[in-house]
């Protein structure tokens, strides 16, 4: 359950080794947060992942979990789940891809496509039904303000958010009556290894602003986040431009 401050004490991450999630879980367990499963694939930065939570004073286990293959969502995430209560999971997997590459094959648009939604369409949906048997707790699932709208730089990708972004919505309404929080974040730019080398947009962030984003929103249970928050009037605004003005100041030249 969680705390007297509303701090979760306990934390499922899918996406184990993702940099924002881990920045979360760091602060989370700096804070109350003492309990944590680091679900993802296995691999060196997932295991380096959890032996720092675990120096942070969390017990700490990693679970095998793989997005593009929903198949296995119930059994994996059901035996978390069966380990006891969870208060909160954050949902933080996702794949940008390479546009120009994948407008050429198809099958890796589809593996964006596959990963960012389907897959996090079935985790959310198992998450949702443990979280409403359990009458609590919190779903946090890392959308993106490029799915406010597609560009044609990333049309693949933010197609693929605003699909997650719409579905969380609903989501959030359905479990509501039941006593659990599901909240969207819509980060902008992140600085970490999957923009290494791309040009940054303006109001870029980093981890570790998305994580007190994330931890605030919670203590709030708010149901959509904007990180950074002067993004939410910029993208309102790009939103209801004409699409000519807005193809002419969103297409690379």
């Amino acid at each position: 359950m969680k705390d007297a401050f509303g701090a979760p004490q306990s934390l499922l991450v899918l996406g184990g080794s993702s940099e924002i999630a881990l920045a979360t879980a760091r602060r989370l367990v700096a804070r109350r947060t003492r309990r944590v499963y680091l679900a993802g694939r296995p691999s060196p930065a997932l295991d380096a992942a959890a032996e720092r939570l675990r120096g942070l004073g969390a017990e700490v286990d990693t679970v095998v979990f793989d997005a593009l293959d929903p198949a296995s969502h119930e059994e994996v995430l059901g035996k978390v789940f069966a380990e006891g209560d969870i208060d909160a999971v954050l949902l933080a997997f996702g794949v940008l891809g390479d546009q120009a590459h994948d407008e050429q094959d198809p099958m890796a648009a589809v593996r964006v496509a596959q990963t960012n939604y389907t897959g996090a369409v079935s985790a959310a949906l198992v998450c949702g039904a443990a979280l409403q048997r359990q009458g609590h707790g919190s779903l946090v699932v890392l959308t993106s303000v490029a799915g406010e709208r597609a560009r044609r730089e990333n049309f693949i990708y933010g197609s693929s958010k605003a699909g997650l972004d719409a579905f969380t919505q609903g989501l959030g309404d359905a479990l509501h009556p039941c006593g659990v929080h599901v909240m969207a974040v819509r980060p902008g730019f992140v600085r970490t290894r999957m923009t290494a080398g791309r040009p940054e947009a303006p109001l870029s962030t980093t981890p570790e602003a998305v994580a007190a984003a994330i931890e605030s929103g919670l203590r709030r249970r708010a149901e959509t986040v904007w990180t950074p928050t002067a993004l939410r009037p910029v993208m309102s605004a790009l939103r209801h431009l004409p699409r000519p003005l807005f193809r002419l100041l969103t297409t690379p030249r």
